[in-house]
């Protein structure tokens, strides 16, 4: 028999609700970095006003705090306009978002952690179905390294701080 976890918890999530709920319960475990691996910026859930809450109490509470995003296909986002990006904008010195190169969005997981410890991960950004954990720094860690080899790879868009998005 597998030992009781002493931290965190873990659970599957299957509709829009249970992501939203996730993606701020994941990002309020974060102490100084949430990173995003999206494909739209999923509306409904990254602009979600409790979310944007407890995004903007982190970065205004830490100095250090980082907020990286990376977003697949913006294209959504800059016709509909999202509140995350225009936060991003206020707090642009915390909160930077870059359009992932052409030949990486191949990826067709998406994912959010929360200082390579808490993590929401979904095989298919197009579904809900998913996995949190507030608490698994393994795999978190796998999936951290994974992201900063993408962010490294690819270029702040000029255009997520110049049109109205």
């Amino acid at each position: 028999m597998e030992p009781a976890r002493e931290k965190g918890k873990r659970w599957v999530i299957t509709t829009r609700e249970e992501m939203r709920q996730a993606a701020i319960e994941v990002t309020r475990e974060a102490n100084r970095k949430v990173s995003i691996f999206t494909h739209d910026l999923e509306p409904g859930i990254y602009d979600d006003p409790d979310f944007l809450e407890i995004i903007k109490r982190l970065v205004l509470s830490k100095t250090y705090a980082r907020i990286r995003v990376l977003i697949a296909d913006p294209s959504r986002a800059v016709k509909n306009g999202n509140n995350f990006v225009h936060l991003g904008r206020r707090l642009n010195s915390y909160i930077e978002f870059r359009h992932v190169c052409e030949y990486l969005r191949t990826h067709a997981e998406s994912f959010c952690m929360a200082d390579d410890i808490a993590l929401i991960y979904r095989l298919q950004a197009s579904r809900w179905d998913g996995i949190v954990d507030t608490f698994e720094p393994p795999v978190a860690r796998l999936y951290s390294k994974m992201f900063d080899e993408i962010w490294l790879a690819s270029e702040v868009e000029v255009e997520f701080r110049q049109l109205g998005i």
